[in-house]
């Protein structure tokens, strides 16, 4: 059943777009389930890339590591979503730490050596990355525009709409203090930024529920 998951993820997931049967099977006897608690480490920077990684259940912190010790997370990965790709793809060390944000967290790990053999197997593979891997730069130039040009008030209603669209961005382990290590800021401020923000009429929130009341407010707040 387990082996199932896998497969079901990987037809889903855009690198592998056009992946046929045999390389599908092969992909899914050679991927290992791996299982963590709540801050457990799953890798650290700048040890050698193992692989791409596959949430099967929970969710997952990416991270950087401040010379203070303080914590900016970069991405939030729940089921279905991958993460390492860099690391994987060019065989080299892992960019970031990674490790579990909530309680209960398994993760496929596909060896980069698999995912090497598929890319030179199949050439439409290879142009799935290279569109995925822009796709992921855009992201990131997104948020260093977020961090630099917008106000946490603003960085959080984005944050909100965001994930309406994206599961990974809330459940288990998305709390307040992995919100504000998300956007660079502090839990306290973030708590100020809600209550601001349920002033304006755009959401309603109490301590473990947020929910958007007026989307055009939210839209013109976070300047979309």
């Amino acid at each position: 059943m387990m082996k199932s998951s896998i497969k079901n993820y990987i037809e889903s997931i855009v690198y592998f777009d056009g992946i046929i049967p045999e390389e599908l099977s092969y992909i899914s006897d050679n991927s290992v389930l791996r299982s963590y608690v709540a801050n457990e480490i799953i890798f650290i920077e700048g040890d050698l890339a193992e692989g791409l990684w596959v949430v099967e259940r929970g969710r997952v912190k990416i991270y950087k590591l401040s010379p203070e010790g303080n914590e900016h997370i970069l991405h939030l990965r729940g089921p279905g979503k991958t993460f390492n790709d860099i690391g994987a793809l060019d065989g080299g060390n892992n960019p970031a730490n990674a490790a579990a944000l909530s309680s209960e967290v398994q993760v496929w790990l596909i060896p980069s050596e698999v995912i090497t053999h598929i890319l030179t197997q199949n050439p439409k593979l290879s142009i799935n990355v290279i569109r995925l891997l822009a796709k992921r730069v855009r992201s990131l130039v997104g948020q260093i525009e977020d961090l630099a040009l917008y106000s946490v008030i603003v960085r959080l209603a984005r944050f909100l709409i965001k994930q309406v669209d994206d599961p990974s961005l809330s459940g288990p382990g998305i709390t307040r203090t992995a919100i504000a290590a998300h956007l660079n800021t502090t839990p306290q401020t973030i708590s100020v930024a809600l209550r601001e923000l349920e002033s304006s009429g755009a959401i309603e929130f109490d301590r473990h529920q947020v929910s958007i009341i007026d989307e055009e407010k939210l839209l013109a707040i976070a300047m979309l």
